[in-house]
């Protein structure tokens, strides 16, 4: 069985250690174990695990956080997998740092990264993983905030943070989404 997993992020070394970039940092997380490597392919850095008899597609879009749709539809429809078996990794404002939430469908929520994904499949029933980054910005300062580095007091537990979700990834792959929901969701 296979499954294709994009995390959300922009490429650029000027990025990588953003806010933004979380989708980034956790699909790193699931590959570091296996010691495989994204390679850079079509829209996208790609890698590619096997978990219990299954395989994973890993994308990082390298299309821009704005236009992270094409990327997805492309590998969707080229590893021809189905909308139930792939999951999308975005940071999210509106929960407090570090909270995971995974959902079957919904809005994009502000999100340009899912907003794209939404418009350029036509539906917004596809399953997504969204990191808490918190809201501590001043008015008119989300870019700034969204786009700026981690604090310090986040980068204490910022890495088991991460590992949450890439446990979360893997047991929606064996256990399925009802049930990884309802192990992770409250973590």
């Amino acid at each position: 069985m296979k499954y294709l997993v994009a995390g959300l992020g922009n490429p650029g070394s000027e990025y990588e250690s953003t806010r933004h970039n979380i989708g980034f940092k956790i699909l790193d997380a699931l590959v570091e174990p296996s010691n495989i490597f994204f390679e850079a392919d079509r829209y996208a850095n790609k890698a590619q695990i096997k978990h219990k008899g299954r395989t994973l597609v890993l994308i990082k879009p390298t299309t821009y956080m704005n236009l992270s749709g094409k990327a997805v539809r492309y590998w969707l429809e080229k590893e021809k997998i189905s909308l139930e078996r792939f999951l999308v990794i975005t940071d999210d404002i509106a929960l407090p740092f570090g909270k995971v939430r995974l959902r079957a469908k919904g809005s994009d929520g502000g999100h340009n990264g899912l907003k794209n994904i939404s418009e350029v499949l036509g539906r917004q029933d596809f399953i997504r993983m969204k990191f808490g980054i918190g809201a501590e910005f001043s008015k008119g300062r989300q870019v700034d905030y969204v786009l700026g580095e981690w604090n310090e007091t986040e980068l204490l537990t910022l890495k088991e943070r991460i590992q949450i979700c890439a446990d979360a990834v893997l047991s929606f792959t064996t256990a399925g989404l009802n049930r990884t929901m309802s192990d992770f969701n409250k973590r």
